[in-house]
């Protein structure tokens, strides 16, 4: 039988047990799916009810401009030194040791249109028993991102057709202000080293998760996942 969003879901509330909070990862090459997944997930188990999942994008430990011009790595935004693995690797340790009578931990987020990192930007309560967090180098096993994977119960990894994956992602480039030629360039260099790297790391994960399991990939034109 083929994989269905169903059967994600139900795989998703089980991970929590005894009250503990699980962390679930998901992995995946820039514009394969990752986000979308990740959006459905959180949306459809927490319902109408008090919320039980969160949702912490790994983007919100990318390096600032700043930060990368000073580095001299702005031209390769997004590759795995232009981050800072062992900050977010610290962050789901302390997601994973926090009590459900604890504090709110505040993870930063990521503003596309700015493309900069903002703090404080994503608050996770103490009602969540299942934090999800997706971003491309979850399995990556170099550096600090190696500390990564043992810290996450479970990691999926969303594969979708390299056709399609970079159509989506030269199309969200360009969403968000590129133009048309500099969208094509970027996601052919740039992210297309990247992807080739992430891509190595599947044999990694958990489980993979087909684009016909993503509501929103499912041949949906329109959509610009992660």
């Amino acid at each position: 039988m083929p994989l269905t969003f169903d059967d994600l879901l139900a795989r998703a509330r089980r991970l929590p047990r005894g009250g503990r909070r699980a962390l679930l990862g998901i992995a995946g090459s820039p514009g394969a799916g990752k986000s979308t997944l990740a959006e459905h997930l959180v949306r459809e188990l927490n319902g109408t009810g008090t919320p039980w999942v969160a949702h912490v994008p790994m983007d919100g430990f990318h390096l600032a401009d700043v930060e990368l011009d000073r580095l001299g790595r702005r031209d390769r935004k997004g590759a795995p030194d232009t981050f800072d693995a062992a900050g977010y690797a610290a962050l789901l340790d302390r997601l994973r040791a926090e009590e459900e009578d604890g504090d709110v931990v505040y993870a930063p987020g990521f503003e596309r249109v700015l493309e900069q990192p903002v703090a404080g930007a994503v608050p996770v309560p103490p009602s969540a028993r299942l934090v999800v967090t997706e971003g491309n180098y979850l399995l990556l096993e170099s550096g600090a991102w190696a500390r990564v994977r043992a810290r996450l119960d479970e990691v999926w990894f969303c594969a979708l057709e390299e056709t399609e994956r970079v159509r989506r992602l030269v199309a969200r480039h360009e969403r968000f202000g590129k133009s048309p030629a500099d969208a094509a360039a970027w996601a052919l260099g740039p992210d297309r080293r990247n992807a080739e790297l992430v891509a190595a790391t599947r044999h990694r994960a958990d489980l993979v998760v087909p684009a016909q399991a993503v509501p929103d990939v499912r041949g949906s034109a329109s959509s610009t996942p992660g």
